[in-house]
């Protein structure tokens, strides 16, 4: 009944004008951002980070993370009519989802993608507000060894789950630490890694380090690339799919569901590899598996319900714990700190207005994609019709007047420039900016409960080992770290995607 109570209160937060405007703009531009190729949410989160400045803490939670479900909704309409996934999640849509639509059942297929991914986002609501609340309880028992020990899990696996080389990722999050330190010492006050520079006694902004890692970058990378974009002209019809194609498509919904649920919750799972390890295992049980890849409903409704599923389930650790455990929540993390508020065990008691305010909005948020994914198709399709060089300086000006915005400092316009094109070498090179950017956010965090812990044992080292909840997080985050060394093992690891915009 507490959590009945706690959920109606949500909504009186929730259903408020303001906040309900906040809401739809999120989950409107999150499916904008997934329809339209190379954008992806990591940008779009990056580049309105600084209009949650303006709002309430609430409002502001509650539209950056309608953008990231949002897109995982949008992603589908691009994979589905245009074979370009608009999203990394919607990679595997690509596969059965366009070549339905060449068999003239594009309708049934984004039917299927909308109400599936309707179904497992609701589902994963409902098990964040179960679990959220006893994990929090478990939370509180936490200390600084603890908190510490679970960051550098988390951090470990991003690296471990990273396309391609470990020993870059490792030193992308290196890095990150590194850039996160600068500034004032917490305990101490004296100024690190500053040079002179008034500009860094308060450290490097987070709002232009993104905006030019994901913003700038994306673009400088986008400009390079040729894409032929077909866009289906058939008219769409028939979007409710068919009884026939609901008795094959609901069980892998309720599968992709639990397995995208269970993946978002662990560090450095996320929505790609949950649309993969569902697609995966359908192909594996189906009875017929050569349909896989020609046109089975069941290749769409699986991997589209995964991610949406995976995206409720990665509020959890964030929420409860004050862990992102991938890169979009290590944004989210930045909007909670940039409101001066503390995600973690003490949230839904200090700030039940922003707990269950951003739960209750993803119910109320859920039920407007579902309408603006069925009946606006064809806009949506007429959106992806923008051309690119249209596109990609407006994205350029909106960070530029965004960062700017948000603190009224010209340094960050250069802090956001060269974070942008060192992004845009590090791609070129192979280096990933997910782990910097995670690394970047909880570097400060990671050190605070570093040195706390040391206080409080009097500086042994021991208490890492001693403590048994941190024990467990290193001796797994140090087999995480022994295992690339065994050759079958790497292949396999380098075939992983980590989750990132497209």
């Amino acid at each position: 009944m507490d959590i009945l109570a706690s959920l109606a209160h949500g909504f009186s937060v929730a259903l408020t004008p303001t906040n309900l405007v906040y809401c739809f703009i999120g989950v409107f531009i999150g499916t904008l951002v997934g329809v339209l190729p190379g954008i992806g949410p990591i940008s779009a989160m990056s580049l309105l980070l600084p209009v949650t400045l303006s709002g309430t803490p609430e409002s502001g939670i509650i539209m950056m993370a309608g953008i990231y479900y949002g897109s995982m909704y949008g992603g589908s309409t691009t994979s589905i009519l245009v074979n370009i996934p608009g999203e990394a999640t919607s990679v595997v849509t690509c596969l059965d989802g366009h070549a339905m639509a060449k068999q003239g059942r594009a309708g049934p297929a984004l039917g299927i993608a909308a109400l599936g991914s309707f179904m497992a986002g609701t589902t994963a609501i409902i098990g964040l507000m179960i679990f959220a609340p006893v994990l929090a309880t478990f939370a509180v028992a936490f200390g600084p060894a603890e908190y510490f020990s679970l960051m550098v899990l988390g951090l470990v696996i991003l690296t471990f789950l990273t396309q391609g080389s470990m020993t870059k990722s490792l030193l992308m999050a290196s890095a990150g630490i590194v850039f996160g330190l600068i500034g004032l010492d917490s305990i101490t006050a004296q100024p690190r890694m500053t040079f002179g520079r008034m500009e860094l006694y308060d450290g490097i902004g987070l709002v232009p380090v993104v905006m030019g890692l994901f913003g700038v970058a994306e673009v400088l990378n986008n400009v390079e690339q040729t894409v032929q974009r077909t866009i289906a002209t058939a008219r769409i019809r028939n979007l409710l799919p068919s009884e026939e194609d609901w008795r094959r498509s609901i069980e892998p919904i309720r599968r992709g569901t639990a397995l995208g649920f269970f993946l978002g919750i662990i560090p450095g799972g996320g929505a790609v590899i949950s649309s993969f390890a569902s697609y995966a295992l359908e192909k594996r049980i189906a009875k017929s598996p050569e349909r896989f890849g020609k046109g089975a409903i069941e290749g769409v409704a699986g991997p589209e319900a995964a991610n949406n599923a995976a995206a409720g389930g990665a509020f959890i650790p964030l929420l409860t714990l004050g862990i992102p455990p991938n890169v979009v929540m290590a944004l989210l993390l930045g909007a909670f700190i940039i409101h001066n508020v503390q995600p973690g065990p003490l949230l839904m008691t200090q700030n039940p207005n922003v707990f269950w305010g951003v739960i209750a909005s993803m119910y109320i948020g859920n039920v407007m994609l579902l309408i603006l994914n069925l009946p606006l198709i064809g806009m949506w399709v007429q959106v992806l019709r923008v051309p690119y060089k249209v596109l990609f300086p407006m994205i350029i000006l909106f960070t530029i007047i965004g960062v700017y915005a948000s603190s009224s400092n010209t340094f960050d316009l250069t802090v956001m420039m060269v974070f942008g094109v060192l992004g845009y070498l590090t791609r070129k090179l192979g280096y990933e900016a997910a782990p910097f950017v995670l690394a970047f956010v909880l570097g400060p965090l990671l050190e605070n409960n570093l040195r706390k812990a040391l206080i409080i044992s009097q500086g042994e080292l021991s208490t890492f080992v001693m403590r048994p909840i941190s024990a467990a997080c290193l001796a797994l985050a140090v087999v995480l770290l022994v295992l690339p060394l065994v050759p079958l093992l790497r292949q396999k690891r380098e075939k992983v995607a980590l989750e990132h915009e497209s």
